[in-house]
């Protein structure tokens, strides 16, 4: 029973360290693509500029106690906002159940930090800051220096899996259809993905965002959401594809080479 308790106490901890963090992740997200400072000026509301007291700052709570809108102007709040802390608590849970508490967990906290703010900052500005995917590189990068189950090269050779494939993949858009498919984000995003989680998990995240992303395409054009040759940011769904290739990559690896053969 304390056993049960210490677990459910963890867990409860891991949630509201997503949940915080993930607040200072949609302060990344949002403030890199334009130039600004993540830690000066002080929060604000976008809208009418007035700075943001704690009470508004309460990771998720405070979106759904304001009922979506700014205290001061009733502006409406973006749902980005929740979404991005929703996620890293989420993210954070799933690497805590998966790796526990082992070195393992600091290079699999970075990799869902680097997806989240990835997947708000492409659905919102339609890009991947160069910054962020340079800093999340580099810590994982030093991180497989010191721990690396697989060998580095494993590692080496999954940042050039998921940044060529997708490179290549470009170019055969420009050749087919005259016009880029894939942006650069997505390419130097899956390059710092393999980096972490080495090339056989990178090239099932290709194959599940890519699926993903091919699902959603289809849900959107059939329901009318958009056009053809529309843009649709593919970025979250590299990200989820990526977490799900790290979290249970070998299982499903191994399912798959099981049931082929």
């Amino acid at each position: 029973m304390e056993q049960g308790l210490a677990g459910w106490v963890d867990d409860a901890a891991v949630l509201v360290w997503g949940l915080v963090l993930g607040s200072f992740l949609n302060v990344v997200a949002y403030r890199v693509p334009r130039g600004l400072s993540v830690v000066w000026p002080p929060s604000a509301c976008p809208h009418c500029g007035g700075r943001l007291a704690s009470r508004d700052l309460i990771p998720l709570f405070s979106f759904l106690w304001l009922r979506g809108r700014c205290r001061r102007c009733r502006a409406p709040i973006s749902p980005l906002y929740p979404l991005g802390e929703a996620l890293t608590a989420l993210a954070f849970w799933l690497v805590w159940r998966r790796v526990g508490l082992s070195p393992e967990l600091a290079v699999g906290w970075g990799l869902a930090s680097l997806l989240v703010t990835a997947t708000v900052a492409d659905l919102r500005d339609r890009l991947i800051p160069n910054r962020v995917v340079a800093t999340a590189a580099a810590f994982l990068g030093g991180c497989r220096l010191i721990v690396h189950p697989l060998p580095l090269e494993a590692y080496v050779w999954g940042a050039v899996a998921g940044f060529g494939t997708l490179y290549a993949l470009n170019g055969l858009s420009l050749l087919v259809f005259r016009q880029e498919g894939i942006g650069g984000g997505d390419m130097k995003l899956m390059a710092a993905v393999g980096l972490a989680a080495g090339w056989q998990a990178v090239l099932l995240a290709l194959a599940v965002g890519s699926l993903l992303g091919g699902a959603v395409a289809v849900l959107l054009l059939v329901t009318g959401k958009v056009r053809r040759r529309q843009y649709l940011p593919f970025g979250p769904m590299l990200a989820a594809g990526s977490l799900i290739a790290y979290l249970w990559g070998d299982r499903l690896i191994g399912w798959y080479l099981g049931w082929y053969m």
